[in-house]
Parts: C-alpha cells; structure tokens; sequence
C-alpha cells in the first residue's frame, strides 16, 4: 500500500504540473499573440501536442522493465554524443545558440535525451562496479564522460543543462557511496572550469555582473531579473488574477519558457507560488521514497538520478527567477514552454513508475530481488551453493547425512 502510494502520488502530482503547465503557457502567450494580431493559442496547441505525446510515451515506460536501459545504456550515451555533435553541426543558430535540430513542423533539443542518457549509463555503470572514493577513481570513467558532455554543451552554449548534468551526477554519486569529501572536490573542480567558461564569454560574464546587482543595469544586462522581481512583488499574497498580469505583454523577456514562473507570481501571488513548490517537494518525497525502497542496485541508482533531474532542474529555475542564482537558460519542469523538455521529463516519469511497480511485485510475490549479477539474491545463492555441496558428496555420505545424523570425519 505504501509503495502504491506513492507511485499515486508520483503521477498526480505529474499530471497537476503538466495540466497547470499548459493553463500558464496560454496565459503567458495569448496577450502578447493578441496584442500583435498573432494566433493566442499557438503555443498552447504545440505544448498539448507535447503533453499528449508525453504522457503517450509514459505509459509506455511505465511497461518497459526497468532493466532493459541498463543493456541500452552504452548506445544511448554513444547516441546522445552524437546528436550533441550533429547540433553543433547541422543547427541553425537561434539567438546566438545552436541547440534545436529541427524536422518539418517538429524541433528536437537533442541536450534533453542527453540529460537522460547520462543518467541511465551513470546508474548502468556504478550500479556493477564499486564507487569511486578518490579524485582519480572519479574522474576515470565518470568524470572524463561527463566532463565531455558538459564541453559539447557549452558549445551550442547551453551551460543551464550542464549544471543540471553535474547536479543530478552528483546524487547518483552520492547513492553509490562515494565520499562527500570527494565529491566536494570534484564539485569544485568542475565549478572552476565552469567560472573559466563564464569569464571568458562576454554574455555569460555580464550575466554573473547581472546577478551580483541587477539594478546597476537594470535596462541592459540586468533587464530581465528586474522584470521578474517586479512581477513577483506585485502579485502579492493572491496575485492580480490568472490571466491578468502585464509583465508578459512584452516587458518580461521568455516569459512562458524560463521566466514562467515569474508570471505565476504575479497572477497567484504567494499562495500560487508556495502551492507550485509543494508539488516539487511531494515529487522528489516520492521519487525518493521509490529510490530508498528498491532492492536492485541499478533502479536504486536510477530513480535517484531522475528525480534529482527533475527536482534539481526545478530548484535552479526558482532560484534563478527570483534572483537567488544567475540567469542559466534552465525551463521548468513540466510547466515552461517546451516539448523536448516536457516529453522527456514525463519519461522519466514511467521509468519511475515501473521502478516502483516491479519492486512492488517482487516484494509481493516474493520473488528475488536482482541485487546479484545472474538475478538471484543473495539467500538464493547461498541455498544453491549448498545444494551444489552436497551433491558433490560421495552416495554413502549423502545417505548418512539425510538419515538425520552427520558423516563422521576420516
């Protein structure tokens, strides 16, 4: 019962996030679509179509054992690196950004699959070998992987999604047993390469000049955190209603992608905001609790890389908006604008799900846990090797010992 609990709430708080989701994209869109004679519910049709297709692609997953990415787990790594590379190849720039690939109608971000393809191969591969408990441990195999996803991304440049890689690295890492010492270390390390990045791109650097005092430029560099800052404070403890706020008609810069959550701040004031963070703070009890539950070394490690993911995504989007954290270009998860990002966030999603409902079966039907390499746990194996023992006994020993008393010793 308390397992399927929290898979109920997994997917009613999921589904919450996604249906609010689509109700603040058509807030955040329809006024500026209106105001410049554009359709008002264009984005709201391509963010349905998203969700449709994601909630298609959960229920799949939700079917799909568990163990079947950790034999698929090299070729996604392979094939996210890949399209991280065709990305920087065959992209048209927007704004400056080389991150979509795009087929007719449909745009794909390939550093969202990338997200998830990291994770399952980082869960896949501390899940059969032991943690790494030094910095050269680390950085061998895990660190020189990662360090060359986080290189292809600041490439396009897109360093939001790089810190949420190393983000949710990190909690697997922590999982497996490495130390906090360590980890701590390589933390450092990898944020020293990521000042180096900053300082040495012009945008980047302005950004963190941004952070430290908004209101020094407040009409350049600093424009959009003054934006969003004013529309939270004015929303108050209800807000000025759904669908009422005028930071979104053009004021506030991505306001239904990155920024959205400035727009619910002034539309639901404080009671909208807090309620939008307890959903964050029911998803990750629940992801952790299916996590701390599982018996198998892989699923264990896996449901605690995606709710990091999409918990620790949520957490620096917040902080950036309310100008807690600079600026990084990381959406929402489940309620920015974006269909890469919500397909593969509901994805996750199903793999949680059947992470939960395959332990839950193996518990109920006691069934043995795949703690051990060939399947069987470790109860098992003991009683099999046992077995095996005595049948390799001599026939008059074998009866002595069956007749209920033991062989005496030559």
């Amino acid at each position: 019962m308390r397992k399927g609990l929290e898979s109920q709430i997994l997917v009613l708080v999921t589904l919450a996030l996604v249906a609010f989701g689509l109700v603040m994209v058509y807030s955040a869109t329809s006024a500026p679509a209106a105001v410049g004679d554009s359709d008002p519910g264009y984005y709201l049709k391509r963010q349905a179509v998203a969700a449709v297709l994601g909630l298609g692609v959960l229920a799949l997953l939700t079917r799909v054992g568990f163990h079947t990415w950790r034999r698929l787990a090299p070729g996604l790594v392979l094939g996210s690196l890949g399209l991280l590379v065709a990305v920087l190849v065959l992209a048209e720039p927007v704004n400056g950004a080389r991150r979509w690939i795009t087929f007719g109608p449909a745009v794909f971000q390939p550093s969202e699959l990338a997200k998830l393809g990291l994770a399952i191969w980082a869960a896949a591969y501390l899940a059969r070998s032991n943690a790494p408990r030094t910095l050269r441990e680390l950085a061998r195999p895990v660190g020189l992987i990662a360090m060359l996803f986080c290189g292809l991304l600041l490439l396009e440049p897109d360093l939001g999604t790089a810190i949420a890689m190393m983000v949710m690295l990190a909690g697997i890492l922590l999982v497996s047993g490495t130390p906090v010492p360590t980890l701590a270390l390589g933390g450092a390390i990898a944020a020293s390469l990521g000042l180096a990045a900053i300082w040495f791109e012009p945008y980047r650097r302005a950004r963190i000049f941004a952070f430290l005092d908004p209101w020094d430029d407040a009409q350049g560099a600093g424009f959009q955190t003054v934006q969003a800052m004013i529309g939270l404070g004015s929303g108050g403890w209800f807000g000025a209603g759904l669908g009422e706020g005028v930071q979104k008609i053009f004021y506030l810069p991505e306001a239904h992608t990155d920024m959205i959550f400035a727009i619910i701040g002034e539309e639901l004031g404080l009671v909208g905001t807090t309620a939008l963070m307890a959903g964050y703070v029911a998803f990750a009890y629940a992801g952790l609790k299916i996590a701390l539950r599982c018996r198998d070394p892989f699923g264990k490690r896996l449901a605690v890389g995606l709710t990091v993911l999409v918990c620790g995504q949520a957490a620096l989007n917040l902080a950036a908006v309310m100008g807690l954290a600079p600026l990084t270009g990381i959406p929402l998860p489940f309620v920015s604008y974006g269909g890469s990002s919500l397909v593969v966030a509901l994805a996750s999603v199903g793999v949680l799900l059947n992470i939960a409902g395959q332990d839950a079966r193996s518990i109920a039907t006691g069934v043995p846990d795949r703690g051990r390499r060939d399947g069987r746990s470790r109860a098992a194996g003991a009683r099999g090797r046992r077995v095996a023992a005595a049948e390799r006994r001599p026939r008059h020993v074998r009866r002595v010992a069956g007749a209920g008393g033991s062989p005496s010793r030559p």
